[in-house]
């Protein structure tokens, strides 16, 4: 009996953890600071973005050409395929002040990077 209150209680921490992380994301979600990135060309426009330090950030990436391309940064942790004349979002973690380059994995030409202050 009281195995089976403390596996109950157990299950309790478990569901009131998991729903901690979830409200915590939304409100990171609702606090990112959005940037608008376009890709024309087979160029990032503006290649040079800033941003300030420790925000959640929204990229809105608009792929205005008509073949995909694919925006990977390692020094961000992220890829995105985003299929021609579309759109698509790439949430990023907040970041410490720095520099974190940026490409379209598909044409090493385009290039730029975020200046996170």
């Amino acid at each position: 009996m009281l195995l089976n209150h403390l596996l109950k209680r157990a299950g309790l921490l478990v569901v009131a953890s998991a729903a901690m992380v979830m409200l915590a994301s939304a409100v990171q979600a609702q606090q990112a600071k959005e940037i608008q990135i376009t890709y024309k060309g087979k160029q990032f426009q503006p290649a040079e973005i800033s941003a300030p330090a420790d925000t959640a950030l929204t990229l809105r990436l608009k792929n205005l050409d008509p073949q995909p391309m694919e925006f990977e940064s390692t020094s961000l942790r992220v890829e995105k395929v985003v299929t021609g004349n579309s759109e698509g979002v790439i949430n990023v973690r907040p970041l410490k002040p720095g520099r974190y380059d940026f490409f379209d994995d598909f044409n090493d030409k385009a290039r730029g990077s975020l200046n996170v202050q």
